[in-house]
């Protein structure tokens, strides 16, 4: 078993990532799609007149403020568009691939965040009606159901609270809670830079290795998105996933170059 998380970057090759992974479920790999989707809704966002507002918590973790507009449209662009035209595609090389979200038959249940404490500006702010969560509960049953039944499940990052909201969840720690709930072998993390740097945004400072006890020296340099992928990283080895891979979404074949140790193997 081997989740996949595609990034929602831009410049991340879809149909590279689509064609390497049906061609490794055709022969006989099992392989679980988990997406993100920040660019797209950026762009629609404001497109809408609803631009995208960004927060960074008092740990230095920088998220998307999601009031219920902004949930809204990102659960259209996640759910709805990324979605379908991942399941079209993986459709077009042969793969019986099923789309799904979190909120879909309760697949990942989380704790919805009463309020968020971050830093605006050099101050302390506490922000509310905010409609994000941390994951708690996959639901593997579901996700075991169906691919017994021969379908590849694609899932959008949208979590169910324990009150019934809909919440937007962090895809790379989403793709965590996954690969630990179904006991995954690896979990493969494809953005648009060749992995973890040291000095961002220098390639030449690629590690291509990291040990497990090296992952809380590595939040101090993580630049941006690179961060949360990195706290996923951790939690998903904390689920017993024996190996993380970061790797470079923008190639020929990605997965594929995941899979042949590209990029940063963390283990």
């Amino acid at each position: 078993m081997i989740v996949v998380k595609i990034g929602g970057s831009q410049g991340v090759n879809l149909d590279a990532v689509c064609a390497d992974a049906a061609g490794l479920i055709q022969q006989g790999q099992k392989i679980i799609l988990v997406h993100g989707g920040s660019a797209e809704t950026n762009a629609i966002s404001e497109q809408l007149g609803h631009p995208p507002r960004f927060v960074t918590t008092a740990t230095g973790f920088t998220s998307r403020y999601t009031d219920r507009e902004t949930l809204e449209i990102f659960a259209m662009v996640t759910s709805g568009k990324i979605n379908t035209l991942l399941v079209e595609r993986m459709q077009r090389f042969g793969v019986n691939a099923r789309g799904l979200s979190g909120v879909d038959g309760r697949l990942m249940v989380a704790q919805r965040k009463d309020a968020i404490r971050i830093i605006e500006n050099g101050r302390k702010l506490l922000l509310r009606d905010d409609y994000t969560g941390k994951i708690e509960t996959v639901n593997s049953a579901l996700l075991d159901m169906l691919m017994n039944a021969g379908f590849t499940p694609v899932v959008a990052p949208l979590a169910l609270s324990t009150q019934g909201d809909a919440l937007n969840v962090d895809a790379d720690r989403a793709a965590a809670m996954v690969a630990g709930a179904v006991n995954a072998e690896e979990l493969i993390i494809l953005t648009n830079v060749p992995g973890l740097m040291r000095n961002f945004p220098d390639e030449s400072t690629l590690i291509s290795h990291l040990p497990k006890n090296g992952l809380e020296q590595a939040l101090s340099f993580a630049e941006g998105r690179m961060k949360k992928k990195v706290l996923g990283a951790s939690e998903a080895l904390d689920l017993g996933v024996p190996k993380v891979i970061f790797s470079d979404g923008r190639t020929e074949h990605p997965l594929l170059d995941a899979l042949g140790g590209k990029g940063t193997v963390i283990s």
